[in-house]
């Protein structure tokens, strides 16, 4: 059985009766072949695992049984480099072994490789097992890079019989610094737009951005507070992110922390909400992870155009999910936009609240709908924090 035949959904772990109490409208499944524009939307929160654990088959089926729906297996900055030959081998051992277990339901799988030709050599190791894998994400991608990074991946879909998704990360000084900015954000969409159909997304290397000025942000600061990389931010939506057809979707940067360190400031979790649904244990285990944190940039991320994120803790994937999934609101008002077809004008919201502007609020409209669709919508009533003590364990 190939991939394309396998389907994913969000919050499958989820018995019938907490799905039913939790949303209007579930999640539905989506495969390989549900299309590109769908297919990033869903990703949702994306697990980096290093290549090299020695029980990387057990944690992959671990994390998908337990709401993991795309990760991404990595042999770049993860692995020292003298562990990398090791690591290959084991990612191989692991995909083989995965191909082998069709019993086992799987995520979105992808590896971060370290240089170009390492894709077609990896792809070649892999012979038949390159069916679990779904393709590549790109480190430290530029307009200079680039070409080889995609020519490699030509090989490599050659060899594997497949095509393969791409995921660039934008990650590099020549994006960053000012006087080289604009002319390589220009070059790297002329780049991008020549293979589209195999770019899945424009993740964000927010570590490798920070380190470049030898700054990391604390976990009472979003990436928005450290502002020569929220800049860069705002440039790569504007000239990358576009929502006139032409552009990508963009992922939000890894939030670092799952432990929280000690405070200046106080958590940026109101206690309201989580007192008005009987969670106020939810809201202090959620502090106690730095969490809160990673909440704020979340919906900091929404605001700015960004899609899904980066995650390197299992209990990153339940927040980015359940503040993925479609409130009532958004959705009635969403459809009310996108049934208005090519009128304009201004409606009411249903909720008496907010006006929807027909032709400026289509796009976001369109977006809501995707995630409408992969992510579900909550029920009247429910809110992120009863879809996150569903998915948190106690």
């Amino acid at each position: 059985m190939t991939r394309e035949g396998t389907t994913v959904r969000h919050f499958g772990y989820l018995s019938a009766a907490e799905q039913g109490a939790l949303f209007e409208s579930p999640p539905e499944q989506f495969t390989r072949a549900s299309g590109n524009d769908l297919l990033s939307v869903a990703l949702g929160a994306t697990l980096y695992m290093p290549a090299d654990r020695p029980s990387l088959v057990a944690d992959i089926v671990k994390q998908a049984a337990a709401g993991v729906t795309s990760m991404v297996v990595c042999l770049e900055d993860a692995i020292p480099d003298e562990h990398v030959d090791w690591a290959e081998e084991n990612l191989v051992r692991a995909f083989t072994e995965l191909a082998e277990d069709t019993s086992s339901e799987l995520p979105l799988l992808f590896v971060r490789v370290r240089e170009p030709r390492q894709m077609p050599a990896l792809v070649a190791r892999l012979g038949r097992a390159v069916q679990v894998l779904d393709g590549f994400v790109l480190p430290k991608f530029t307009a200079a890079t680039g070409t080889d990074y995609l020519h490699a991946l030509d090989d490599a879909d050659r060899l594997g019989g497949r095509r393969l998704l791409a995921m660039p990360v934008i990650e590099s000084g020549a994006v960053l610094y000012a006087e080289t900015r604009v002319d390589e954000l220009t070059r790297l969409r002329a780049l991008l737009h020549r293979d589209r159909a195999r770019i899945l997304a424009v993740r964000l290397g927010a570590t490798d951005l920070c380190a470049l000025y030898g700054l990391r942000r604390s976990p009472e600061l979003s990436i928005y507070d450290v502002k020569v990389v929220a800049s860069l931010i705002s440039d790569v939506v504007n000239v990358l992110g576009r929502a006139d057809g032409t552009g990508f979707t963009v992922t939000g940067p890894v939030w670092e922390y799952y432990a929280s360190a000690e405070r200046l400031f106080k958590p940026q979790l109101r206690r309201s909400p989580f007192d008005e649904h009987d969670e106020t244990d939810l809201r202090g285990r959620l502090v106690s992870r730095a969490i809160d944190g990673l909440i704020r940039e979340v919906q900091l991320d929404r605001a700015n155009g960004l899609h899904g994120k980066t995650a390197i803790h299992p209990t990153h994937i339940a927040v980015v999910n359940a503040m993925s999934v479609v409130s009532s609101e958004e959705f009635r008002d969403a459809r009310a936009v996108l049934d208005a077809g090519r009128a304009s004008g201004v409606l009411a919201s249903g909720h008496g609240n907010k006006m929807n502007e027909i032709r400026p609020h289509t796009s976001w409209a369109r977006r809501t709908a995707l995630r409408a669709q992969v992510f579900g919508v909550a029920a009247d009533g429910v809110s992120f924090v009863d879809l996150l003590a569903a998915s948190l364990p106690r």
